[in-house]
């Protein structure tokens, strides 16, 4: 009579010039994961980096059958790279982790537990950040108080999440979204299924520097607002309402005073300042349709999120196989 079969747990790991950190969260990794009554798969997801991360995980996969690793072909960005890990994993559930050691393995066991209790999305919201700079932390919660209560997306975390476990049924309905520029995680939590956070305090890195700067911070932002809210178009729609009675009523104004004092209005300085600020509003919102636009056209292209360059899957014996996958 042979043994029912363990759920398998996949593990995908974005990772970027980590070289030094990938051997330390594998052995982490397996501490938290082998007395867990589940098989275990880590795929890592090698973002074109520049240093010998793929080469340090490549030499993990060949010694351990249950790590696979892929390279992008160029820096596509983290989600990209999560969103390869997701399309590759067979796990029956997926947990999705940095490779920075900010987001603790040990975890993991109590994010399994959440799931067999019966959550489809369970999403480890950060209570503290260790090591980070407190103009960054207050940015990053005024961001997403903006998100949940200016634009309607409370359905994310207050603090943010971007360490989570999804069900293989949450895995089949991400692998049908095929948007290009979206926040990963926001989209995920905005599916719906059964959710349940649990808290942790973010770690401060081991070694090496974020891969996010300042540009790229900017593009999430905006890649959050755009796929899930039309509220920038609606404020540019009520803004010009505005502006327009505005304008009408200066009008007026104008002209009841022309015709109260007989005197020709004057005013080339608030005739410039009007213009300006009017002129000023029109470019801004012509930059916030723009973005919509442009995403529009990016998807519209269908050109793939990612490419993969070379891959270790000792699962077909294959390696360096180049292969292209939406």
């Amino acid at each position: 009579m042979t043994d029912a079969r363990r759920d398998l747990l996949s593990i995908v790991t974005p990772t970027f010039n980590e070289e030094r950190n990938i051997p330390v969260l594998y052995e982490r990794l397996k501490q938290s994961l082998d007395p867990l009554d589940q098989d275990w798969e880590w795929i890592v997801v090698d973002d074109h980096s520049a240093d010998a991360s793929f080469a340090v995980a490549s030499g993990i996969a060949a010694e351990d059958p249950r790590v696979r690793c892929y390279r992008l072909s160029r820096n596509s960005g983290s989600h990209a790279a999560c969103t390869c890990g997701i399309h590759a994993c067979d796990g029956d559930a997926a947990v999705i982790m940095a490779s920075d050691l900010q987001d603790p393995p040990e975890l993991i066991p109590s994010m399994v537990q959440a799931w067999l209790g019966g959550a489809q999305v369970v999403s480890a919201v950060r209570r503290r950040r260790e090591g980070e700079k407190g103009s960054t932390i207050f940015l990053a919660n005024l961001f997403y108080w903006i998100m949940r209560n200016v634009l309607g997306m409370a359905w994310m975390p207050a603090t943010g999440a971007d360490f989570m476990l999804i069900d293989r049924r949450v895995v089949a309905a991400f692998r049908r979204h095929q948007e290009r520029n979206v926040h990963l995680f926001a989209l995920i939590t905005w599916m719906g299924f059964r959710q349940q956070d649990i808290f942790y305090d973010k770690q401060a890195r081991l070694h090496g520097r974020s891969g996010w700067n300042l540009a790229r911070r900017i593009k999430l932002a905006i890649d959050t607002v755009t796929p899930f809210s039309y509220l920038p178009i609606r404020f540019m729609s009520l803004t010009g309402v505005t502006v327009a009675c505005g304008g009408f009523l200066y009008a007026l104004f104008i002209i009841a005073k022309t015709l109260l004092t007989g005197r020709e209005a004057q005013g080339w300085a608030s005739l410039m300042v009007a213009i300006l600020v009017i002129g000023g509003l029109i470019m801004v919102m012509l930059g916030i349709l723009g973005e919509y636009v442009w995403r529009a056209y990016e998807e519209a292209r269908r050109r793939p999120a990612f490419i993969v360059e070379s891959e270790v899957d000792r699962r077909s014996a294959r390696s360096e196989d180049p292969r292209c996958k939406d």
